[in-house]
């Protein structure tokens, strides 16, 4: 075996990982950067790995270095560096933002599509494809950050402030009725027990679904406490007249 391909999470690492299979010494191969490694998405989601390739020199070849280097170490040959989609300055605020989900898609080896929904409030990126898990994320954190991200890119290219949501396979109004019910169920168990109930923290979005469901409830009363990211919603029973 005279060649090997390995991968690590720098350029050092995979070599070092190489070195050892091959049973030899940096200055005795040549090294190739196949994939340079790349945090991923949020430095969380989408995360590759560096992956070079060690020839093993022939006895003349280490023996003499190449012009131009020194003995202790051969050249290492990184690939050409593969520009970033980007969008141009005059490109429409909404396919950019488009663009920037299917290329986190794409860092993740998911193919999706987006749709671009305009409404009289908001514009709605309805996004479609396969194992879209990973991007809703638990409980939708992950695509409220997408979102959050998609916001600042399209309006880097408005003159206008505009209001962008990202939704994945309904997921918005799927969450939006359980968190309703949530409301509801913890609602009667306070009139039951008599006894306030403090759900766990939640986005400003989410908050708001559980007081607007329960503001003109009869009995009971809502209200955050805490800070972010820890901030939650408080269900107690109103003050008797």
């Amino acid at each position: 075996m005279n060649k090997i391909v390995t991968s690590g999470k720098t350029i050092e690492e995979a070599v070092k990982q190489g070195l050892a299979k091959l049973g030899t010494t940096e200055d005795k191969v040549t090294v190739n950067v196949l994939e340079q490694p790349s945090r991923g998405f949020l430095g969380l989601i989408g995360v590759k790995e560096a992956k070079v390739e060690l020839t093993l020199l022939s006895e003349q070849e280490s023996s003499v270095p190449p012009q131009g280097t020194t003995p202790e170490k051969h050249a290492t040959v990184f690939p050409k560096e593969q520009p970033e989609r980007e969008a141009s300055p005059g490109q429409d605020p909404y396919e950019a933002a488009a663009s920037f989900i299917k290329d986190v898609g794409e860092s993740m080896d998911i193919h999706v599509d987006v749709e671009i929904v305009h409404r009289k409030d908001s514009t709605v990126l309805n996004i479609s494809g396969s194992d879209l898990g990973v991007l809703i994320g638990r409980r939708g954190q992950t695509l409220d950050s997408l979102q959050y991200l998609a916001n600042i890119i399209a309006n880097r290219y408005s003159d206008s402030f505009i209001r962008l949501t990202l939704d994945a396979e309904n997921f918005r109004e799927r969450r939006k009725k359980t968190l309703e019910d949530l409301a509801e169920r913890l609602a009667a168990k306070v009139i039951r027990t008599r006894k306030e109930v403090s759900l766990e923290p939640m986005s400003p979005q989410e908050r708001k679904v559980i007081h607007s469901k329960l503001q003109d409830h009869p009995e009971v009363k809502t209200y955050s406490k805490g800070d972010e990211p820890n901030r939650r919603v408080v269900i107690t029973l109103k003050q008797s007249k």
